[in-house]
């Protein structure tokens, strides 16, 4: 470069460089500097409006199945067995035959009581009319006084034997009936335990088959005492109180829900030392029979009903030396924290007993980010309208 052409570079230089003021000056004027007073602007933090509603507490318990009523069907008589009337794993009604044992034994014995009867009763005929006799000489002095009163202790002896006789005929009636057996209850009746031609009845009452009554069914589980405790004051506090016990839905192994819902029936009087549970009972109907004897299954019980309950996140909730509280924003963006009071937890939630009135917005995502007393701005996230069911507890022996 010559030297006469360096002060008009130096001049172009000095030329740009004021341009380039100049443009500074008017994208930042002087006085906005960014945020205020050169501070960042507020964080943002994600909040839900606290609001009242209707929350179902329900717990989650394992139960097993159990039948309404088992009967084993026995013999009741000795003798043996001729024919097997049923299909194994059908349904029977009560009343309906099952097995038949040979009543040929049985109907001698029978006929035998019969007989004794009838020779009784030709005893105490004979016996009255001698004593009718000996009443009229008795009368005239011609018999002794202790004639008649044999005449009268053997006409009361041929009485007794005469009853007994008729008992005797009919047990024999009796035996001669257990000789058809028949179903005690209607169910399913499982396999059969005997065959034609063996001998049953021998000194003991031989187990034939057994049916077990599938519909309905009962379903039962088991709850610790302490929360069967909670559970009856929650319900003693509560304005319906009057309310039926709460149905229970039971949840197959598969975990679909059973289309049919359990009612309640009642809870054991006695804790189990071991485990102290108490053990529960419910009924569902079974009309499909998919609910079988020993299934392993869940439940899901109502315990407690709020009808105007305020929830927030379990990530809301602060617990510290002072207690539990949750941090608010308020309508000017300043953070607030309001200690609280839980009742209990529902799966990611919280109940509220106190500290809460409805309206506020509570932070659940940037805590870290803020401060009592700092400014924050609020981006509000829906809350769920229901929580969930409880975490599940208890167990099944």
């Amino acid at each position: 470069m010559s030297s006469r052409s360096l002060p008009a570079y130096r001049l172009l230089l000095g030329l740009s460089f004021g341009l380039l003021l100049t443009a500074c000056d008017k994208q930042a004027p002087a006085g906005e500097p960014p945020g205020a007073g050169g501070a960042m602007p507020p964080p943002e933090v994600m909040v839900e409006v606290v609001k009242a509603q209707r929350v179902i507490v329900k717990t989650e318990l394992p139960g097993r199945v159990q039948a309404l009523r088992t009967a084993e069907v026995r013999a009741r008589v000795e003798g043996i067995v001729q024919e097997r009337k049923f299909r194994e794993g059908s349904e029977v009604k009560a009343g309906d035959i099952l097995f038949q044992i040979d009543p040929a034994i049985l109907q001698s014995s029978a006929e035998s009581a019969r007989a004794n009867v009838a020779r009784a009763e030709a005893d105490i005929t004979q016996t009255k009319l001698r004593q009718k006799r000996l009443e009229g000489l008795l009368a005239k002095k011609a018999v002794s006084q202790q004639e008649y009163d044999e005449a009268v202790a053997q006409q009361k002896r041929s009485e007794a034997e005469l009853a007994a006789a008729k008992a005797a005929l009919t047990r024999a009636n009796i035996d001669l009936n257990y000789a058809s057996v028949t179903a005690p209850i209607t169910g399913r009746i499982g396999r059969a335990l005997v065959t034609e031609g063996s001998l049953v009845g021998s000194g003991e009452a031989t187990h034939l088959a057994t049916i077990e009554q599938l519909d309905p069914i009962y379903v039962n589980f088991t709850q610790s005492r302490s929360e069967m405790l909670q559970y009856r004051r929650e319900r003693a506090t509560q304005k319906n109180n009057a309310e039926p016990d709460p149905e229970v839905k039971v949840l197959l192994e598969d975990g679909s829900v059973y289309e049919h819902t359990a009612k309640l029936l009642f809870s054991e009087m006695t804790v189990d030392p071991s485990t102290g549970e108490v053990l529960l009972r419910a009924e569902v109907a079974n009309p499909d029979r998919l609910l079988l004897p020993g299934m392993f299954v869940r439940v899901d019980v109502e315990q407690a009903v709020y009808e105007q309950a305020f929830t927030v996140s379990q990530r809301a909730l602060i617990r510290n030396a002072q207690g539990e509280m949750v941090m608010t924003v308020l309508p000017d963006g300043k953070v607030v924290p309001l200690p609280v009071k839980t009742e209990r937890a529902q799966n990611d939630r919280w109940i509220i007993r106190s500290g809460l009135s409805g309206g506020e917005q509570v932070i659940v995502e940037g805590l870290q980010k803020v401060r009592p007393g700092a400014m924050a701005k609020a981006v509000p996230i829906d809350p769920p309208q229901e929580a969930a069911p409880a975490a599940k507890s208890g167990t099944v022996k």
